[in-house]
């Protein structure tokens, strides 16, 4: 039997779900059935780059320097005619994309080798929602333009896979593609690291934060809030973690003076230990403006830790159903099964939220052990390898 070849293409290998969901895949598909070559570009330098991931489990992905993040007409041309020529010379049966720019060039390097090839041997265009850069982003003009980009490109894709469901109706909400393209398949991680990570017990109580340092993050209502509990809670000692890097480092630092919480909040850069990482937190926020299925989320679950998130993109399908709590302060947050949920962009309600965890041990323990027990059973590499595997082969089976 002739395997089902893959070529996979990413924007980059940094730190985040996107980059360690397509290295695990293109490992960890059966080599009986699959071949699979990794493509990918260039990382920003405060970003944090997992290519060492891709050597520890075995891949040598090919590498096209000219393939950023960033618009850049020069380096998108070369990016493409570099990305056709890989299509022309593995010929493969899939090109599967993940991020907004590797799925525009290398759809469209797919829909130009249609064009000239032999309909026997037409390439077939999977791309990956990890979220959208449809809200927080750009610009009004420049967010329609995406839109239309995204509705053509939408068009010659034979399958949108989304990883929730709120990422889901989100692109049907703007007519992206039909639904019968639509598949949800949530993410997958290698989590036993992080379920043998046992409950704290600390005379400090510590919340973190993990992701990149850049505008959509909004680091800054993480810092406003924690101002206002180390305010509010000064019976309390309380510590902050912000660990990640990127371009506002600088001007987050500044901002953590100027509310006088040099000595609470540590800065502490991209960390590779993460166990250690979650091992020394109690609560673990989000304050995103936009999200797909953020990692740092299912990582903190895994560990058995409470989380405090804004309500953006997939976020909601993670935490589960509202419930009822005793003493639960005034405040515009919910409480969830797995998590607590705040309307994005304000800092009260989120300071609340966490005020209200900190002061809860028993709830944080409950929230941490449900949470822990969720993505246990759903958010497993090997359900995610399995379903991919299953799509590839119903596609060549349909075709």
């Amino acid at each position: 039997m002739r395997k089902i070849r893959i070529l996979r293409i990413i924007a980059r290998l940094n730190i985040g779900g996107p980059a360690i969901h397509t290295i695990l895949l293109t490992e960890g598909l059966d080599n009986k059935q699959f071949e699979s070559l990794l493509v990918c570009g260039s990382t920003d330098k405060y970003e944090g780059d997992m290519f060492y991931y891709a050597r520890e489990k075995g891949l040598n992905p090919i590498y096209i320097p000219e393939l950023k993040r960033e618009l850049n007409f020069f380096n998108d041309i070369i990016a493409f005619k570099k990305i056709y020529k890989i299509i022309k010379n593995e010929n493969p049966n899939l090109i599967h994309t993940h991020t907004a720019k590797a799925g525009t060039l290398g759809r469209l390097a797919g829909i130009l080798y249609n064009l000239f090839t032999h309909p026997n041997k037409r390439v077939k265009l999977i791309h990956t929602f990890h979220g959208h850069v449809f809200s927080g982003y750009f610009n009004i003009l420049q967010t329609k333009i995406f839109i239309l980009v995204e509705r053509f490109l939408g068009s010659f894709s034979y399958k949108i896979i989304t990883v929730s469901e709120s990422v889901k109706k989100e692109l049907l909400s703007l007519h992206i593609c039909k639904e019968d393209k639509i598949e949800v398949i949530p993410l997958g991680f290698e989590l036993n690291k992080f379920l043998v990570i046992p409950s704290r017990n600390s005379a400090v109580l510590s919340v973190g934060i993990i992701g990149r340092l850049v505008p959509i993050k909004n680091h800054r209502l993480f810092l406003e809030a924690a101002a206002k509990v180390f305010a509010d809670l000064p019976a309390l000692r309380l510590e902050f973690k912000i660990i990640g890097d990127g371009k506002l480092r600088k001007e987050l630092e500044e901002y953590a003076r100027r509310l006088n919480m040099v000595s609470t909040v540590n800065f502490l850069g991209w960390q590779q230990d993460l166990v250690s990482v979650y091992s020394g937190l109690d609560i673990v926020a989000l304050t995103s403006l936009n999200e797909g299925t953020p990692v740092s989320l299912i990582e903190a679950m895994a560990s058995g830790r409470a989380v405090v998130t804004t309500d953006v993109g997939g976020v909601r399908d993670l935490l589960g159903k509202e419930i009822n709590v005793a003493n639960k302060l005034k405040g515009d947050f919910k409480v969830m099964e797995r998590g607590i949920m705040v309307k994005s962009r304000n800092y009260f309600n989120f300071a609340n939220a966490l005020i209200f965890l900190l002061q809860n041990k028993k709830l944080r323990e409950d929230i941490g052990l449900e949470a822990k027990n969720f993505v246990k059973d759903n958010f497993r590499k090997e359900r995610l390898i399995k379903d991919i595997e299953n799509l590839y082969k119903n596609i060549m089976i349909c075709t």
